[in-house]
């Protein structure tokens, strides 16, 4: 019965799409998720060649890739409605080979910032997944579409922090970074070779640069988009708060020093587990019922769930209430991105997702900084009390200001601009 259900899927385009970007989006964060743990500890390694702080240089290696990401990703989403969506799913993956192999051969933490900081510029590989399943699913089953697709990018969080781990510890930091050039080859490769999109370019006689600012400007006019925007932003603020203090925490809580780093990896892949199976279920589920209701309900319970974790005292209390805060965001993820299609009218996937990514890497760059301040000045525990408090505050604020009928997603008039009229 399954494998009827799978064949008569995979005779339906929008499906087999789906499927093979699923494969697709697995196989390539499980490469960036293999490197990205021990970044700074690949930092350490190579020194610095101008005398810089290594603190200072592992903080660059990530918000130089999420400052360069947030300028450029609008842009890219912009050329994917003129040129095609798949066309931008292969450049970042491609390109993303090419910057990934230049790491490995890094001399100095100055040059893995450089290359980290081009990553930012070429790569986007999420946004441009999302733009593409966005554009050839059908509305109605948009959440299930991006529930699946998140299933596999939370597979390869899962997975890749413990395959890089041991390919670091075996072999060396260089080796992880060809084995994850070769797996996001193997990605670019199956959308190459797997995806037939046919593409339709909007009409349009304005000039290129005005088309693309008339679409920006049609996309902020949806209803419910600029909030759907700043829920977003506020969302990955909070949630990667944590990602300088939770390495700092964790040891705090162990008896011993010795399994540090693993037990670090398995909260981290625990929480990715939760997030992955939660994510498809609550994408079907807003489907019937509504992304909005799950977003927001999903955030409070987030929130909620953040708060206790700043009085634990045992690590098995992080890693339960972790594993816990998986299922919410499960529920986070792909809601707010099925809100966005459903906001939207067809044909301007690329601007929308790649507008979300550049808000959503402002927000990563951001939010690091911003934790590691509030550590400093009132603890590592706070951090996570300001985590929670953050998330219940954008609840609130979705619950108040989000459309309450995401299928009528409305323009407003006097804002659509006469290029795409």
């Amino acid at each position: 019965m399954v494998f009827q259900r799978l064949r008569r899927a995979w005779r339906t385009p929008w499906q087999r799409t789906l499927f093979i970007m699923f494969f697709a989006q697995l196989v390539t964060a499980v490469g960036f998720a293999s490197i990205f743990p021990f970044l700074p500890l690949y930092v350490k390694s190579l020194g610095s060649s101008s005398g810089m702080r290594i603190e200072v240089l592992a903080g660059l290696v990530y918000s130089g890739q999420a400052l360069t990401m947030a300028i450029t990703a609008p842009l890219w989403g912009a050329v994917a409605d003129r040129y095609g969506r798949k066309l931008m799913v292969e450049r970042s993956m491609f390109g993303g080979v090419l910057i990934l192999l230049l790491m490995a051969f890094a001399r100095s933490a100055e040059d893995l910032v450089l290359l980290r900081t081009l990553q930012g510029l070429i790569t986007g590989t999420v946004a441009a997944a999302n733009a593409l399943v966005a554009s050839i699913a059908p509305r109605e089953q948009s959440g299930y579409a991006m529930g699946l697709l998140q299933m596999g990018q939370g597979a390869g969080v899962a997975v890749g922090p413990l395959i890089g781990g041991a390919i670091a510890d075996q072999w060396g930091y260089s080796a992880a970074f060809y084995v994850t050039a070769v797996l996001l080859l193997i990605g670019g490769l199956l959308v190459m070779f797997g995806i037939d999109e046919h593409f339709e370019r909007l009409p349009s006689s304005a000039h290129g640069r005005a088309r693309m600012v008339g679409a920006w400007r049609e996309i902020l006019a949806s209803q419910g988009v600029t909030v759907t925007y700043a829920t977003s932003f506020l969302n990955q603020l909070g949630r990667n708060l944590l990602i300088p203090i939770l390495p700092l925490f964790i040891p705090l809580l162990l008896a011993t020093a010795d399994h540090t780093n693993t037990f670090t990896g398995v909260v981290i892949s625990v929480s990715a587990v939760t997030t992955t199976l939660s994510g498809l279920y609550f994408g079907r589920l807003g489907d019937r019922v509504g992304h909005r209701k799950i977003v927001i309900v999903s955030m409070l319970i987030g929130g909620l769930l953040y708060l206790p974790q700043a009085l634990v005292t045992a690590a098995w209390q992080v890693l339960a209430m972790q594993a816990l805060l998986g299922v919410a965001i499960g529920g986070m993820i792909p809601s707010i991105s099925a809100l966005l299609a459903r906001y939207t009218r067809p044909g301007l996937e690329g601007a929308v997702y790649g507008l979300e990514n550049s808000i959503g890497s402002g927000a990563r760059a951001l939010a690091p900084m911003l934790g590691s301040s509030i550590a400093m000045a009132l603890g590592l525990r706070a951090t996570f009390l300001a985590t929670g408090g953050l998330l219940i505050l954008t609840a609130l604020f979705a619950s108040i200001y989000l459309p309450r009928h995401p299928d009528d997603h409305k323009i407003v008039p006097a804002a659509q601009p006469a290029a795409l009229r």
